[in-house]
């Protein structure tokens, strides 16, 4: 390491710093909040299907097609599906315990960089409005920002790494995106679920949760490629109690 690891405390600061109006801090860094939550809820389910491994039936939904065979006990006892955890259902055994501590961190940052994207940032009292044109680059900006700022690189990686589900150099080509050609996507599983995660909030105004169909529907513009991706990631992390959450949160749900 060649960084620090922020604290929460230290986390809360870098919003701050960075912020151009108390309205932007509000609408940035509660979906990174939003996303910490779900994020740490789908640890949580992973390391419960991890510790219970060897109690699954080798046919269980949670291994995925590659564990399932033909000799197997009656399917109508081993395919129930293991019951929720954390409000998560469903989701595939991971191949080792994730960091929650990690994904938390994580979460709580990797958007830090869309402040640096806003067309009217609230300084002003005018409504807070992203630039498109110039949202996608959020990503890279927050990644600069945390070097600039001492943090290490392991960290600075969550928010490089989750645009989308994962830009690859050759997503950025075909579409043309404003961005140095480069493979934009996770290094580790806790990247990973951060990235997935973040795809059940928007930062839109007002902002909204999104269940697992609204972002199919997004996902699909892009291609079918990027839809399979999307649903791959449900497959293999589950589905969080979206409802739950915008209720707590006071947010409409799509």
């Amino acid at each position: 390491m060649t960084g620090y690891i922020p604290t929460l405390e230290q986390i809360d600061e870098l919003h701050r710093k960075i912020a151009p109006s108390e309205a932007a801090y509000e609408l940035v860094h509660t979906h990174c909040v939003i996303v910490a939550t779900i994020g740490c809820q789908i640890v949580r389910r992973q390391n419960a299907l991890f510790t219970r491994r060897c109690t699954l039936p080798k046919d269980a939904p949670e291994w995925g097609s590659n564990r399932r065979t033909e000799n197997t006990v009656d399917a109508a006892v081993s395919a129930t599906p293991m019951p929720p955890t954390a409000g998560v259902t469903g989701g595939q055994v991971p191949p080792r315990l994730l960091d929650e501590h990690l994904v938390l961190i994580g979460g709580l940052l990797h958007d830090i960089g869309t402040y640096r994207v806003f067309k009217h940032d609230g300084s002003d009292g005018e409504p807070l409005k992203f630039s498109k044109k110039r949202y996608i680059l959020h990503g890279l900006k927050g990644y600069e920002y945390l070097l600039d700022e001492g943090v290490d690189e392991y960290i600075a990686q969550f928010c490089r790494n989750h645009t989308g589900v994962g830009l690859t150099r050759e997503d950025i080509i075909w579409q043309e995106l404003p961005l140095p050609p480069a493979d934009y996507v996770p290094m580790n599983l806790e990247q990973e679920v951060v990235m997935y995660a973040d795809k059940f909030h928007s930062k839109s105004v007002p902002p909204k949760f999104l269940q697992v169909e609204a972002y199919t529907a997004r996902a699909e513009r892009f291609g079918e490629d990027n839809k399979r991706r999307w649903l791959d990631l449900v497959a293999k992390y589950g589905v969080p109690d979206i409802p739950a959450l915008a209720e707590k949160y006071g947010m409409r749900v799509i």
